[in-house]
């Protein structure tokens, strides 16, 4: 049992320690000087001049925040080492009966994680049910663009129709 969990914080540590990493490469990977690839942009403009991309500069991306620093050092171990405890519980619960006689001490500690784990859960759910909600909006409105586009070409092409109908009348009464 001890071994499991030995191996439960050495793999905790690891994916701590490749987080780190990750944000720090990101920071520093921001503050470098982009020269070389501004040069490589410029001589691909002179090389095709009919053709132009407009793309978005990176400094003025989002940049990395206290709270996404939060969520990886603290709030995506802590549910991970929530839901690997409890499941390391009932696990060895199932295989051993000493478990079971220590199981207050067990569930003191799963609720002890759990309490501030289901409140990073529940947060991270309401961030994603207000980005479907962002996403919906935003494909209700380009369906309605398209459909008010579709409309008024509509009607510019039967006001042109008409138009020439009208044209084509006058000069047959001119005849």
């Amino acid at each position: 049992m001890i071994t499991i969990l030995e191996m439960l914080a050495g793999v905790s540590a690891l994916a701590g320690v490749i987080i780190v990493l990750a944000i720090t490469y990101a920071l520093v990977r921001k503050q470098l000087p982009t020269f070389p690839k501004k040069v490589i942009e410029v001589k691909k403009i002179k090389e095709q001049p009919k053709r132009r991309i407009k793309e978005m500069s990176k400094e003025k991306g989002e940049s990395i925040t206290f709270n996404d620093i939060f969520m990886f050092m603290i709030a995506v171990p802590l549910v991970l080492l929530w839901v690997g405890f409890a499941g390391f519980v009932i696990h060895s619960g199932l295989q051993d009966d000493s478990v079971l006689e220590q199981i207050e001490g067990y569930t003191t500690l799963i609720a002890i994680l759990g309490g501030p784990a289901l409140l990073i859960i529940k947060d991270a759910l309401d961030v994603w049910k207000q980005e479907q909600a962002e996403k919906t909006a935003f494909y209700k409105m380009k369906a309605q663009s398209v459909i008010d586009y579709n409309a008024k070409a509509q009607e510019q092409a039967q006001m042109i129709e008409a138009k020439e109908q009208e044209q084509q009348h006058k000069m047959q009464l001119k005849k």
